[in-house]
């Protein structure tokens, strides 16, 4: 029988214990740029995968896609071949209206506004992030002199429908085709952002509760890349200030796998 995981593929020895999670699969390269003996053990539909040494520790970096469906099917593959200690880093857009574009929120739980969560757990059991991953970001944002805050994340699964824009009568529009946007979506923003939810993204949530459920260690950081509701479509930027968001998580799944 094969011992190949039936979406990515990846074999026992393929994947390290500790593992760097992205969206984006180009953003692997990036994050793996300082490794050593790095190698692709996975390249199958949103998923690329390298494995690799991070200054002598064995480390992986993944590529989720979009969303948490894919998130979760190749979480579980990591998990059965190995992997427990993840670190997501990702964008995000800023609730909280004090949050700059480039700054950096590392999630201290999540708003599981997802549907894949609530298939393997009721809907009030919270997701959570490991306390030693996520002190371990925010100490190395200190010594990078990033600017980072700590805090709930609203995890989500529609992009454009609970997306807007904002016009110049300060009006919100809805993202969606034909400016589809039932009226509670205005709501629901107004009160993450008073609940204090800093910012909104679509893994963290299913992560955080996976690794919960399985006994397993997870944090994750974003990047502000936009502010939502936007203030226009020049108002997003997934690039600024990455570097350091991935030196930032680097530092810190170093130091906690140190301490560990």
């Amino acid at each position: 029988m094969s011992t190949a995981q039936p979406i990515t593929g990846c074999r026992p020895g393929d994947i390290a214990e500790h593992v760097f999670l992205c969206g984006d699969p180009a953003r692997i390269d990036r994050i793996s740029a300082s490794w050593d003996e790095k190698r692709e053990v996975c390249s199958v539909r949103e998923y690329r995968i390298v494995t690799g040494k991070l200054a002598g520790l064995d480390v992986s970096a993944a590529s989720t896609g979009i969303g948490a469906p894919s998130t979760a099917i190749v979480f579980e593959e990591l998990v059965k071949l190995g992997a427990h200690s993840f670190i997501r880093i990702g964008n995000s857009g800023g609730l909280n209206r004090e949050l700059e574009l480039g700054d950096l929120v590392v999630t201290s739980g999540a708003v599981r506004d997802d549907g894949t969560s609530r298939s393997y757990v009721v809907p009030e059991f919270p997701a959570v992030a490991s306390y030693e991953l996520t002190a371990a970001l925010m100490e190395a944002a200190r010594e990078c002199g990033a600017h980072a805050r700590a805090g709930v994340t609203w995890s989500l699964d529609a992009f454009y429908a609970r997306n807007a824009s904002v016009d110049p009568s300060g009006e919100l529009n809805s993202m969606s085709v034909a400016g589809y946007w039932p009226s509670h979506l205005e709501t629901r923003i107004s009160d993450m952002r008073e609940a204090g939810v800093l910012n909104c993204e679509m893994e963290a949530g299913v992560l955080l509760t996976l690794a919960t459920l399985f006994g397993l260690r997870a944090g994750c950081i974003c990047v502000v890349s936009d502010r939502t509701p936007w203030p226009g479509p020049s108002e997003i930027d997934l690039d600024r200030n990455m570097s350091t968001c991935i030196d930032v998580a680097s530092r810190a799944m170093l130091s906690a796998a140190r301490r560990a």
